[in-house]
């Protein structure tokens, strides 16, 4: 969670939001500067059980994980 002020401006929300659909990892929101996925690809995860929520489903495609 990201919780406080910067300047004059609350700052209040997530960072990540993760869910477990279909046996995959969907990444929904990543505030992140590494990135989750990245993360968890480095812990072992295969990528094809990643899905990259945030992105269009036609530009999953492109991406080197799952599309579901």
């Amino acid at each position: 969670m990201l919780v406080g002020w910067h300047d004059q401006r609350r700052e209040y929300g997530s960072l990540i939001h993760i869910d477990i659909k279909d046996e995959k990892i969907w990444i929904q929101s990543d505030g992140t500067e590494v990135g989750v996925a990245n993360e968890l690809v480095e812990a072992g995860v295969p990528q094809k059980d990643i899905v990259l929520g945030f992105k269009s489903p036609f530009k999953r495609q492109f991406t080197e994980y799952a599309v579901c």
